[in-house]
């Protein structure tokens, strides 16, 4: 506890004298309800401005000792308790505003039969292979550039695009003429 009429010296060198409890809980006897009556005449809401007031008040407290009791304490209550409920009516109009469409999450389309068709084939090659094709294929990513990406040789790459391509060629096919015969035994 802070000893009354101790002068510290706050940030910036200022000379202040410190607010000791006993001057806080008087600060807040005096001022509370006319800052309350102050506030909803700027805001137009009496339980807001209760609110305000009494958040600003908890701030007052933490910075009791470097508040300046000669220096109107109540005006940076009020101010804290004036920027409280603007912030506050800030959130509640943002609210109230209908989503902004370009930060709504958007819809992912369900896998289409293919999809999932030409994923299962994927899974099915070996590692290198599905990652050059996946690379070249549907990153539009050069020849060179998933050499230089993998590690590999350009020509080593060009070799896993050619086998992929025919491992996918012959799973697609298989997995095509499996649904084809699977229709002709349901018609």
């Amino acid at each position: 506890m802070a000893v009354p009429g101790r002068v510290s010296v706050a940030a910036g060198d200022a000379r202040v004298r410190e607010m000791d409890a006993d001057e806080f809980d008087a600060l807040y006897a005096r001022s509370f309800r006319r800052l309350v009556a102050q506030i909803y005449a700027m805001c137009g809401n009496f339980a807001e401005a209760q609110d305000c007031v009494q958040e600003a008040f908890v701030r007052a407290w933490d910075r009791r000792r470097v508040l300046d009791r000669e220096q109107c304490p109540e005006a940076w209550v009020r101010t804290v308790a004036y920027r409280l409920a603007v912030s506050r009516w800030r959130r509640a109009q943002r609210a109230l505003r209908p989503p902004d469409r370009s930060q709504l999450p958007r819809p992912v389309p369900e896998p289409d039969a293919s999809r999932v068709e030409l994923m299962r084939a994927l899974d099915q090659l070996p590692a290198d292979q599905r990652r050059a094709i996946v690379l070249f294929h549907l990153c539009d990513v050069s020849i060179r550039d998933i050499a230089v990406e993998t590690g590999a040789p350009v020509g080593t790459v060009k070799a896993r695009l050619s086998r992929g391509r025919a491992a996918l060629a012959g799973l697609l096919a298989v997995s095509d003429e499996g649904s084809v015969d699977q229709e002709r035994a349901d018609g």
